[in-house]
């Protein structure tokens, strides 16, 4: 098994405090930065506020539907989010770093192990573009959200 590393990043033009706050609420906020078109059905099963928060969905990849159960740690609270898939151990964190005025610089990275043979092959192969893709998406989204979070 490999190791595989994929991270994207924007600028995002809201306070870090309130970026974070977005991404930590899953119950209202974090669901409307999610692409339609890859993830659905987000259910939040424990909390749903940052730590502790427990929930589901399901991300599309390629026409294939995988579902997921995740449970949310913060290493580092106001700065640091991270989610870990309870079946597989692959782990996704949202690093939210301060900026000058008023903007923040998002990181979503994912880490996992690929499994063995062909399938990791291609898991490897494919995996890190469309979770790029998936990624840049979803901080466009952030964006915008942020920003119609200030005027609405």
């Amino acid at each position: 098994m490999s190791e595989v590393n994929i991270a994207v990043s924007a600028m995002i033009n809201a306070p870090a405090t309130e970026v974070y706050a977005i991404l930590a609420d899953y119950g209202n906020h974090h669901p409307h930065i999610l692409p339609k078109a890859y993830f659905s059905g987000l259910e939040v099963e424990e909390g749903g506020s940052g730590e502790g928060t427990v929930f589901r969905a399901a991300l599309t990849m390629m026409g294939q539907k995988q579902s997921f159960r995740m449970r949310v740690t913060e290493p580092e609270p106001g700065r640091v989010m991270a989610e870990t898939d309870l079946d597989t151990g692959l782990v996704t964190k949202f690093i939210v770093e301060p900026r000058g005025n008023n903007q923040s610089e998002v990181t979503i990275a994912t880490t996992f192990q690929s499994r063995p043979g062909l399938q990791g092959w291609l898991e490897r192969l494919a995996a890190p573009t469309f979770l790029r893709r998936v990624y840049r998406t979803e901080l466009a989204q952030l964006d915008d959200y942020a920003r119609r979070q200030k005027s609405g």
